[in-house]
């Protein structure tokens, strides 16, 4: 929510870098860094040019390690959020960087290593072309890191190495020979150990009363594990690392692709959630190479289709299934983010490969998915025994961000099934609409209405059969929710829901326009999901409408859709919305004569310089436009 006070806040933060003060001088620096990550080009646009120059004077002007540390970090993070904007400053900030990335004092490390973290930034922000006379420095800076003695250069070095990979693609092959070997030497390095604890005195009277062993003998003794943690960061990185260079360095990283399943298979009985975490978000990466490598850069599969060919190659199929197994083993940990992570790990994996790739695991995948959303998975365990204490599973804190990968990796099977799928809907959909209960969290009723929805749209006239049963007692319900996000994704369900079913459900429409037609009476200055609200419900009419024209009372609900218009905020509905209008523009109805000037200024925005509507929608605008 801060973030929408920046254009007030980033000025005054710009005034303090001039502070005399070197905390506040950092602490200003820390603070543009925070926004500048998580803000659009349009946000840090007014304050670009003097805000780079003034951070590289202070670079310049400081002798205070701390200040020249925090000072790179928000030029790095000012790269980030003006992307390819940032193009006119990269020369001028390359050179200040690679003088601090050539520091050999121990004691500045730190700095050469946040330089070469600028750089990796620097390269996402202004892509391959803006960077390329950059590339081979940095990269020669970070390997000599990886020769130095240094955790943390190198730690900095495998997050340049993911970023630049990232950014180069191909281009980055010729460093995976010498790059990748030492990756799975520090991946499959023990970063703990136990060690004994000495029998001192001391130790053994503090820890009597504690100790009920049989062991009288010593050898048992007491143990402690030792854990280096430098080292566990510099193993994550490296996980990521690998990752990157295996998603877009293409066919050349094949060679390497077998070492590595191994070592992240491996990886992911790691015992720190951290390292599976990040394993569970490189595996779907392995498939890459191969897919470059054997199937023509593409998969090209037909939804529902597993009876035909395969269309992965053998290779690609040995990869995918080794990548799902894994996944699903990870989907069982007892960390939630882990668990998380692997379910977007498997939604990628099937999403890419298709029916051939779901196919041997669904009942595992499937049956583990169910047990996420009925609470019964080891994840959940501690949540099943807290509901037996003092508080319930239904409090307004009780939402669980993981579960969104789990609702969308459900909302992925009818994708990639489709009618397949059909049989299981009995299951899944009452343990949807569990989230969807009133006593949950407004989080987790946008959630489960959100899923309902994907279901619905992948689904098709399979949703019939739960229509009275489900579909419509839970659209009703969320139209009515206090939440506008609820209320949008109830929206957007209601009209894929008419969209699919046709006139089938065409005795529900006045019920759903009764319950839709209040979303045009939300204040869109509230919040961007309210803007969003009535951008659905502007969609929903329009499905609506293309769907069963015969039971819209168009004269009252086209001078409504028609003042919604251009759509505020969800812009992927504009093809929706303008199909359904040059349906009508091209069928002559009757009640656009009645509402001429209003389609009129629809059609002018939509072809406007700025506007927000495909090219190819607003060619079949323009003429129509003319003649109005």
């Amino acid at each position: 929510e801060i973030l929408g006070y920046s254009s007030h806040i980033l000025p005054i933060v710009f005034q303090l870098l001039d502070d005399s003060a070197v905390t506040v001088q950092a602490t200003s620096c820390y603070v543009l860094e925070m926004f500048c990550e998580r803000l659009e080009p349009e946000a840090v646009r007014p304050l670009l040019d003097p805000l780079v120059r003034k951070l590289a004077a202070m670079l310049e002007a400081t002798n205070k390690r701390s200040v020249q540390e925090m000072a790179v970090a928000a030029l790095a993070a000012t790269a980030v959020a003006a992307e390819d904007e940032f193009q006119p400053y990269v020369s001028g900030v390359a050179d200040l960087m690679q003088k601090r990335m050539a520091l050999t004092d121990e004691s500045m490390f730190s700095l050469r290593g946040r330089a070469l973290e600028c750089m990796g930034h620097m390269a996402i922000a202004v892509g391959k072309d803006a960077f390329e006379p950059y590339f081979v420095p940095t990269m020669q800076c970070a390997l000599e890191g990886l020769a130095m003695d240094n955790t943390d250069l190198h730690e900095f070095a495998y997050a340049v190495f993911a970023n630049l990979a990232k950014v180069m693609e191909q281009e980055f092959a010729p460093a995976l020979n010498e790059l990748v070997p030492h990756l799975i030497q520090v991946i499959g390095t023990d970063e703990g150990q136990l060690e004994a604890v000495q029998d001192t005195e001391a130790e053994t009277s503090a820890f009597d009363a504690l100790d009920d062993s049989d062991d009288e003998d010593g050898e048992g003794g007491n143990y402690v594990i030792q854990i280096r943690t430098a080292l566990l960061e510099a193993k994550k990185g490296a996980i990521t690392a690998l990752g990157e260079m295996a998603a877009h360095s293409g066919a050349a990283f094949f060679p390497f692709l077998e070492e590595s399943m191994k070592v992240l298979q491996n990886a992911a009985k790691n015992w720190h959630p951290l390292i599976k975490l990040e394993v569970a978000d490189a595996l779907p990466s392995l498939l890459a190479p191969s897919i470059a490598a054997y199937d023509g850069g593409e998969i090209k599969w037909t939804k529902g289709e597993v009876n035909g060919n395969n269309p992965m190659s053998p290779q690609t199929t040995q990869v995918a299934s080794a990548v799902l197994q894994q996944l699903i083993e990870l989907m069982t940990d007892d960390d939630k983010d882990v668990v998380g992570k692997a379910c977007e790990g498997a939604q990628s994996v099937i999403e890419l490969c298709g029916p051939h790739a779901l196919a041997p695991v669904t009942k595992e995948l499937l049956t583990m998915t169910h047990e996420l959303l009925n609470k019964k998975a080891p994840c959940q365990n501690m949540d099943n025994f807290a509901i037996l204490g003092d508080y319930g599973g239904d409090d307004d804190d009780d939402h669980d961000t993981f579960m969104q990968a789990v609702c969308d990796l459900l909302g992925s099977y009818p994708r990639v099934m489709g009618p397949q799928f059909a049989q299981y809907l009995p299951q899944f959909l009452p343990a949807v609409c569990d989230w969807a209960k009133s006593s949950r969290p407004s989080s987790d009723r946008s959630m489960a209405m959100g899923c309902l929805s994907e279901i619905a749209q992948e689904s098709g006239r399979d949703v019939g059969a739960h229509w009275d049963s489900v579909f419509l007692p839970a659209v009703l319900a969320g139209l009515a929710d206090p939440d506008d996000n609820v209320k949008r994704n109830a929206a957007f369900c209601a009209g894929v829901c008419c969209e699919s079913l046709g006139d089938s459900i065409a005795d529900k429409y006045p019920q759903l326009l009764q319950a839709i037609s209040p979303l045009f009476s939300v204040d869109i200055s509230k919040s961007e999901a309210s803007a969003a609200c009535v951008d659905n419900a502007a969609a929903a009419l329009s499905r609506m409408i293309m769907a069963c024209p015969n039971q819209i009372p168009m004269p009252q609900v086209l001078p409504a859709l028609l003042k919604a218009l251009p759509l505020k905020s969800d812009v992927t509905e504009n093809p929706v919305v303008y199909k359904c209008l040059l349906g009508l523009i091209q069928g002559n109805h009757p009640d656009l004569a009645a509402n001429k000037d209003e389609l009129k200024r629809v059609l002018t925005a939509a072809t406007a310089e700025n506007s927000d509507v495909l090219e190819e929608i607003q060619v079949q605008i323009r003429p129509i436009l003319t003649s109005l």
